[in-house]
């Protein structure tokens, strides 16, 4: 089929899903869910072929990758999200004018989403499940390298709602050609928002070309600030979680910033970094404390383009910082408003980083792995909004719902 055909389709499936109750659609993804662990041998061996094609080496390898304890992970997220409150249809606001005439603000769906996304075919599921809980249907454009592992899924998915008697354009999946992209991007009056997740690049494509609304889900540049009066156990221990938990993802550490009067703490707080084998870009001061302590096959001097660079890697920056107005200044400039954190035992310190710092997720004293929406009670999320308009911060069921307001009255008319 042609994209034009899939995503008219598609438009039609979400006007039927007008019709699918808040209970129908939990018991939907229980099913999903569960058929997904029962069977994790084909969607493995969908998930080899694209792995036979892309070098370990490379940055999303990690992210392709399928697992048993990943597919299991996406079945649990994928119930959680069923067991969330129904987002749809809830009134908002409900306002009595004094001519009689009520106003309701009630929540809808938004009808069709896009989503552009690269090698992470646990976003095809997180997406569904999202969509679908808030009565949307979903158009998947996955990248080319998880072409197998997408195609696995989403087949196990349309084989549930067919069950369901639901039509299974409600979870559409474009080919995976560059001219699809282009397609969906130029589908306006079929596709009611779009939302990229992956690289910075991509985003950057996304927003330029699309004729449609856009969500940023932006590439996370996240920076670590470790405080003058920062308790260096803790600084160790969220260093090291946040850098390394899982290198290619966006809540991953890329920078950290050490007050000057910190510097002799570096090689304790960077000894499990070397373990975890994570190359360090230091200026000159930081470098001169790492230096002897440090393996010297992972210590580099720090270069201008070693700031705001989201690595994706076991690599990250290292600066040192006069005060906390340095610090601040550095995120403002290098940031992409993903996920900062500071390390500090002063509330003077924190409660001045948390106002001054602009950003959707900003941390005290806990590491930046936590940005995503499992972890904030959400289920799972569609994307982490680094915007301000909408929705910002991790995207589930909540952000997935616009609103409409409903007017009845008994014959009101309004003056000239």
């Amino acid at each position: 089929m042609q994209v034009h055909d899939l995503l008219t389709d598609a438009v039609e499936a979400s006007r039927t899903l007008q019709a699918v109750s808040g209970e129908t659609t939990a018991t939907i993804l229980e099913n999903v869910a569960q058929t997904l662990l029962e069977n994790t041998p084909l969607i493995l061996e969908a998930n080899a072929k694209d792995l036979a094609a892309m070098s370990p080496d490379d940055p999303k390898f990690d992210r392709l990758k399928l697992t048993p304890e990943r597919i299991a992970g996406i079945a649990a997220d994928m119930r959680s999200v069923a067991s969330l409150p129904y987002p749809v249809g809830n009134v908002l606001s409900n306002e009595l004018r004094p001519n009689g005439m009520s106003v309701r603000k009630v929540s809808v769906p938004f009808g069709v989403i896009g989503i552009i996304y690269e090698a992470r075919p646990n976003v095809t599921c997180d997406v569904f499940a999202l969509c679908l809980r808030s009565g949307n249907a979903c158009v998947l454009k996955g990248g080319s390298d998880a072409y197998y592992s997408n195609m696995a899924l989403v087949t196990i998915i349309r084989w549930i709602l067919a069950k369901y008697w639901v039509n299974p354009a409600v979870c559409t999946l474009l080919p995976a050609d560059r001219a699809s992209a282009t397609a969906l991007l130029n589908a306006s009056g079929l596709v009611d928002l779009i939302i990229p997740r992956g690289s910075s690049e991509l985003i950057s494509f996304v927003r330029s070309n699309s004729k449609i609304p856009v969500i940023e889900t932006g590439a996370g540049i996240c920076h670590t600030y470790f405080d003058k009066g920062a308790d260096r156990d803790k600084g160790r221990a969220i260093i090291h979680n946040a850098k390394t938990r899982r290198v290619s993802v966006c809540n991953a550490l890329d920078c950290l910033l050490v007050h000057r009067e910190r510097l002799e703490d570096l090689p304790y707080i960077c000894a499990d970094l070397a373990e975890s084998q994570v190359v360090i870009y230091a200026d000159n001061a930081a470098y001169e404390a790492l230096e002897g302590h440090y393996p010297s096959s992972l210590l580099q001097h720090a270069l201008p383009e070693s700031y705001g660079t989201e690595f994706l890697d076991y690599k990250m920056s290292l600066r040192t910082v006069a005060d906390i107005n340095e610090a601040i200044a550095h995120i403002s400039r290098y940031g992409s408003r993903h996920s900062e954190c500071i390390i500090s035992e002063s509330l003077d310190m924190i409660r001045l980083f948390e106002q001054a710092i602009d950003a959707a997720c900003v941390y005290a004293n806990v590491s930046t792995a936590f940005t995503d929406g499992a972890q904030f009670g959400m289920g799972s999320e569609i994307g982490i909004s680094t915007q301000k308009l909408h929705a910002r911060g991790p995207m589930s069921l909540n952000e997935l719902v616009t609103y409409k307001y409903i007017i009845e009255g008994s014959g009101q008319v309004r003056p000239s």
